[in-house]
């Protein structure tokens, strides 16, 4: 995987030639870090590209979230689902 940090542009650069910029970073296919006072600030990218990673992010959330339950599951930490849909309507008595 490329290292993103090659495509730096400052903050000012990119507010002078921001259709440059864009043009640019949507021929490569690759993200612009812009900096601050030379420091990474913001990272800009197409939207197609935002668009793949928040799906990669939401099925990453998923897969964890199942592996937690497999966890839970093989260490029988788990109710009957029938007593587990009861209790929903109950009220927890004070400890």
């Amino acid at each position: 995987m490329p290292d993103i940090t090659d495509e730096k542009r400052s903050l000012a650069h990119f507010k002078r030639n921001a259709a440059d910029v864009i043009r640019q970073m949507r021929k490569s296919g690759r993200p612009v870090v812009l900096t601050v006072n030379g420091k990474a600030a913001v990272v800009v990218q197409d939207a197609e590209a935002y668009e793949r990673l928040r799906v990669i992010a939401e099925r990453v959330e998923m897969l964890e979230f199942l592996q937690a339950a497999k966890a839970d599951a093989d260490a029988g930490r788990t109710v009957p689902a029938r007593e587990f849909l009861l209790s929903l309507g109950r009220k927890k008595k004070a400890v």
